[in-house]
């Protein structure tokens, strides 16, 4: 079983010619090799944040479970950050990871943790999320171009309001747009800030776009989903892959991308390392930007 030396510290990897995407013909040693080669751009996008992973420990085709809780094997360097509910009276502790090092991405990726889920906020203000988002989910009979239309009436919007937002691909069939704001607005504000654009572009375009949270009855429409501005939800990290065939990955874009014709298909684990390398972090303003949303609370 081959060793790494990753930061000083000595990592066991195992299983490196297990096919991941089968179809694709990447591996396990490719899968952690594309993470080492976007760690610099996806490190800050995690860092500070519980993360939730996904696992596939057979590729994409075997069975697959969420991850929150630090496993008991895991080496002693490994950061984490524990969060305690209490339902029905029950306390409930989990030990959430953090991935703020390339050491850490390794371990996770060895894991076959092929799905990176942070959180919104960071543990120096958990309360707190630094970004609103806007996740535009195609339902049945609808798809990316439907996605991509009602992301591109939501920059307008936000334009009218004086508001910058970042979009990306979902990895899959949609398109999640974040909103940058100060790290002081509660996750209730911040979800009613989400709500108002999201109620606006459902009675803008009631043939398109729906805010109904049952299913069955959002009929065939894109569905806005303004709840996942709550703690403890997550959604894909940029720049990591999906279980899809083609090994698609979440791919922050340029509003002109995204009008111009840009689909997920074009962002892969293979394409990704050259994109990142022509045109750098195209979401650090996500990081960067801090807007101010009192007028909408």
């Amino acid at each position: 079983m081959p060793f790494v030396v990753v930061e000083n510290e000595k990592l066991k990897l195992s299983n490196l010619s297990k096919p991941m995407w089968p179809e694709d013909g990447i591996t396990k040693g490719d899968f952690i090799n594309y993470l080492v080669q976007v760690a610099p751009f996806l490190l800050p996008h995690l860092k500070d944040r519980p993360i939730v992973f996904t696992r596939y420990p057979e590729g994409i085709h075997g069975e697959s479970f969420y991850q929150k809780n630090a496993p008991d094997y895991a080496p002693e360097w490994l950061k984490t950050y524990a969060v305690v509910s209490v339902t029905g009276g029950q306390k409930k502790e989990i030990r959430y990871i953090l991935i703020d090092d390339v050491k850490s991405l390794v371990w996770a990726a060895n894991q076959a943790s092929l799905e990176i889920h942070p959180w919104l906020s960071r543990r120096g203000s958990i309360d707190y999320p630094d970004f609103a988002v806007f996740d535009f989910d195609p339902m049945e009979n609808t798809g990316f171009e439907d996605a991509r239309f009602l992301a591109l009436a939501l920059k307008k919007l936000l334009e009218m309001e004086g508001l910058t937002g970042f979009p990306k691909t979902s990895g899959a069939t949609g398109v999640q747009v974040y909103v940058p704001v100060e790290p002081r607005y509660t996750y209730g504000q911040v979800r009613a800030f989400a709500e108002f654009f999201c109620r606006v572009l459902e009675k803008t375009f009631p043939e398109k776009a729906t805010t109904e949270r049952s299913v069955a009855k959002r009929g065939g429409k894109v569905y806005l989903d303004y709840m996942q501005n709550a703690k403890g939800k997550t959604l894909i990290a940029p720049y990591c892959p999906r279980p899809l065939p083609g090994a698609p990955v979440s791919a922050p874009l340029t509003w002109e991308e995204l009008e111009g014709g840009a689909v997920p298909s074009m962002f892969t684990v293979k394409t990704m390392p050259r994109r990142l390398e022509e045109k750098g972090d195209l979401f650090r303003g996500v990081l960067e930007l801090r807007q101010n949303i009192d007028r909408w609370l």
